[in-house]
């Protein structure tokens, strides 16, 4: 079961988030792919890339991948315009 982002990620609220990621991580079976839901983001701002990227190092130092899912188009756009999107390797919503 993936661990949902919080409909608002800005700076508030990123270090609960990355806490969340964290323990998530902890949790998960060692080897298996870790998933993040983004498609719940509705207000968010550059908080948001660095959690994931948090995210990301985090999983990385577990040996596990994180996959980002749902990642709306505006997350997309942001993660383009600070040249990380293949760091953070988003994946769209289905449409």
């Amino acid at each position: 079961m993936p661990l949902s982002l919080p409909p608002t990620l800005t700076l508030p609220q990123a270090t609960e988030t990355v806490s969340r990621l964290r323990a998530g991580l902890a949790a998960a079976p060692a080897g298996d792919a870790f998933a993040v839901d983004a498609s719940t983001l509705v207000d968010f701002d550059t908080s948001a890339l660095a959690v994931l990227l948090d995210g990301q190092r985090l999983a990385r130092e577990r040996g596990v991948p994180l996959l980002v899912q749902g990642a709306p188009a505006k997350l997309r756009q942001l993660a383009a315009l600070y040249g990380v999107e293949e760091l953070l390797g988003l994946q769209g919503s289905v449409a």
